[in-house]
């Protein structure tokens, strides 16, 4: 298996090399050079796996560099009891609608479900070739506190974590600012999370500093998170059916688009998804696109602060891996959509709209901060659960591309204390913290104030990069 840039620059790489490099040498991001297909004979004999086992083999297909045996190691400590005591279980709601839950990880969000393979799979790689790493990474919210938690004190890996100043919830800033481990740095940006995530690409582009201080990525731009997200696609799709070929939908709220690429992914390997429901809350640059044809991404200023935070995101870092696909996989042509951008601030790719679902099954819609509110009340009325703010946008739009026949998962991103605030106001009800995190907003704090500077993050990797 090898990989290539959606821009066309870089020399076909094994997996263990993109893993360490984050984007690829011409800016652009890396995916397999043909993807794995997934056939019914394989599924079904996959129906009784653990999540652990599951997860050797599906990313087995997309890594092989690495022995199995190492894989599966990898795989069982990554998705042990101790680290989830619950797996992803499957969580019925009400008119054909289930939750996957995907937030029974050490940090309560979804990103634990990948981030926590690549701790294992990052220390593994670095011991053998004898390297370390520097990790640089942006977080509007749970992804910052996933990578800290999955590679605190691990071997030969520093964290860089940039984090919008005030805008996440105080669970998601006690989450990480109250580490201490030494090899865990958070760096509070006075700025919105676009523009954290455009210094981590600007230096990630600097290639020099970026070989000088051995930087990576661990946010969904690492090719290795989005391979190891599409394992829960193809675990929800096995407890959802009883015979090959069934198809399940899946609505997921997006922000980044790594988490609905990773289904993208598994539907062109030939999982039997039928929609893709992408649901943005009142940030609404992808649902505006998958409406119009037209990508537009805001600017800092016209990027909302919303009741579900870590979707409060104009620029997809991951978009380019889908328009990749949607230009035929055709690199001149990914690059001349990036040269419109970046000159007019958008580009329309409108003439090809008949493919977004005919092709690619995607749907997609928004949700308001009344939206959610209402959203939350009655899935707790009706069901006796409580969900968080971005399940909530992602129930909102799934309810509305509901069809007969067929399941529809909704990928559950955080459990609700982690925004009891907005819990609260919709219901009244103050959401339980678990045990293990119910000190938490007493823990001390750990954190550098930074003005908005390429230059000023630059200067503090310098002097703490290992």
């Amino acid at each position: 298996m090898k990989y290539l840039s959606t821009r066309g620059g870089m020399a076909p790489l094994p997996f263990c090399d993109i893993l360490l490099e984050g984007l690829a040498p011409d800016g652009g991001l890396t995916l397999p050079a043909s993807l794995p297909k997934l056939s019914s004979v394989q599924l079904e004999a996959w129906r009784n796996l653990d999540y652990a086992d599951l997860a050797a083999q599906v990313l087995g297909l997309f890594i092989d560099d690495m022995t199995p045996e190492a894989l599966q190691r990898m795989t069982r400590a990554a998705y042990a009891p101790s680290v989830f005591p619950r797996i992803a279980p499957v969580k019925p709601l009400s008119s054909g609608l289930s939750l996957l839950g995907l937030s029974e990880g050490p940090t309560l969000a979804f990103k634990d479900m990948a981030m926590q393979f690549l701790g294992e799979v990052f220390e593994a790689v670095l011991a053998q070739r004898g390297q370390t790493l520097n990790i640089l990474g942006a977080t509007s919210g749970d992804t910052g506190s996933a990578a800290e938690y999955a590679l605190r004190g691990k071997k030969g890996v520093a964290v860089f974590m940039l984090s919008p100043h005030g805008r996440m919830s105080d669970f998601q800033r006690a989450q990480m600012y109250s580490l201490q481990d030494a090899n865990i740095h958070n760096l509070a940006v006075r700025g919105v999370f676009d523009e954290c995530q455009d210094i981590v690409k600007a230096l990630s582009g600097d290639l020099a500093f970026k070989s000088a201080h051995h930087l990576g990525a661990v946010n969904s731009i690492n090719w290795a998170r989005i391979a190891a997200q599409v394992v829960y696609y193809v675990w929800g799709w096995l407890r959802m059916t009883h015979l090959p070929g069934e198809e399940v939908s899946f609505a997921v709220p997006s922000g980044n688009f790594g988490n609905i690429l990773a289904g993208h992914i598994a539907r062109q390997m030939g999982l039997p998804i039928r929609r893709l429901v992408l649901a943005t809350n009142e940030n609404n640059v992808l649902e505006e696109f998958f409406r119009t044809g037209v990508y537009r991404p805001r600017s800092a200023r016209q990027t909302l602060a919303t009741s579900s935070p870590s979707m409060d995101i104009s620029r997809a870092s991951n978009f380019e891996r889908f328009i990749f696909d949607l230009v035929g996989r055709d690199p001149r042509r990914v690059v001349t959509l990036m040269q419109e951008l970046k000159q007019n601030g958008q580009f329309d790719l409108s003439a090809l709209k008949p493919k977004f679902t005919a092709e690619y099954g995607f749907v997609a819609g928004s949700s308001s901060h009344a939206d959610r509110l209402q959203t939350i009340r009655s899935v707790h009325q009706e069901a006796g659960v409580l969900i968080d703010p971005h399940t909530a946008d992602g129930v909102k739009v799934a309810r509305e591309h509901l069809e007969d026949g067929v399941p529809m998962l909704v990928l559950e991103t955080a459990l609700p204390a982690k925004f009891s605030a907005t819990i609260e106001e919709a219901t009244g009800i103050r959401p339980p913290v678990p045990e293990a995190l119910a000190d938490l907003s007493r823990r001390e704090q750990r954190v550098r104030i930074i003005d908005c500077s390429v230059q000023q993050v630059a200067d503090y990797v310098q002097q703490h990069a290992l």
